[in-house]
């Protein structure tokens, strides 16, 4: 199989450096310790109470998903934002041009190191999410989907920073921007769904399906069970919208999503092509 040579430079000089697994540690050690101080209060109220909640431990669950996604959100764009415009910065390149790679080869490289990082800390967090399973109420399928929403999240994320990489010659005008175009995906498109149902139904609540919290809050609602599922869709998009099933919300937002990312990244192979590109001031 071959092996794309710029994610191969990457992940090697990854590997070797102390920063990889830095970051693993760290965000493994905020996990763990929001989930031991979870445990410790259940288990000093079931103490005092002589009572044990298990209903408790379904909102371990819960907590410790909602931090790894929000740090997924502020993670990846980090990660990939100085991709293509630190190699600008470091003036190499036009010379991965000159090479043999393709523009794509290059785009697509640095979005696999990145995501590859990214997949790490997921993977290596799951330990911490399976305490639930010495109470029970979470399946091995219900990781599984929470998994698919965090690769789609982090995917997501990872191409609108590495289309503003390319767009923007300086990183740190890149890293902002990306920022910025999280925020309004997240929190724009909630606050035009809220304006939008106070005055009736509109094509406006379709903006969720652009939000990474929507396959993620349909995940949660999936698994919380029945009387949960379409509070949030029906707090944030309005009753016209309760024809769907988290299901359909689920998987139609990961469509999109996906979407989108292709965009973002058929965006940025632009950009990085000599010929195509448009030029940028920044």
């Amino acid at each position: 199989m071959k092996i794309n040579p710029i994610y191969w430079q990457e992940a090697r000089v990854s590997s070797r450096s102390f920063r990889l697994p830095f970051i693993v540690f760290l965000c493994d050690t905020i996990l763990a310790l929001a989930a031991l101080l979870n445990m410790y209060s259940m288990v000093t109220q079931a103490k005092a109470t002589a009572e044990i909640q298990y209903a408790s431990f379904l909102n371990l669950y819960v907590l410790v998903a909602c931090i790894e996604f929000v740090m997924i959100l502020l993670i990846v764009p980090a990660l990939t934002s100085g991709s293509i415009s630190g190699e600008r910065e470091r003036q190499t390149l036009n010379l991965l041009l000159t090479t043999r790679m393709t523009p794509a080869d290059i785009v697509v490289g640095k979005l696999m190191a990145s995501l590859s990082t990214m997949i790490l800390l997921i993977v290596s967090s799951f330990p911490v999410l399976a305490l639930v399973f010495i109470y029970g109420g979470v399946t091995v399928k219900d990781i599984v989907l929470l998994l698919l929403t965090f690769v789609s999240t982090a995917v997501l994320s990872g191409s609108v920073g590495i289309c503003c990489s390319s767009m923007f010659k300086k990183s740190t005008i890149a890293t902002v921007v990306s920022y910025c175009v999280m925020a309004a995906l997240v929190l724009g498109t909630v606050a035009a769904a809220k304006v939008a149902a106070a005055s009736g139904p509109s094509f406006w609540g379709w903006l969720l399906l652009v939000n990474p919290a929507v396959p993620f809050g349909a995940a949660m609602g999936k698994q919380m069970g029945s009387a949960r599922r379409l509070s949030v869709f029906e707090t944030w998009a309005g009753s016209s919208f309760q024809r769907l099933t988290v299901g359909d919300w689920l998987w139609l937002s990961l469509v999109v999503q996906l979407l989108l990312a292709g965009i973002c990244l058929y965006t940025a192979i632009s950009q990085v092509n000599p010929r195509r590109r448009r030029r940028w001031k920044y």
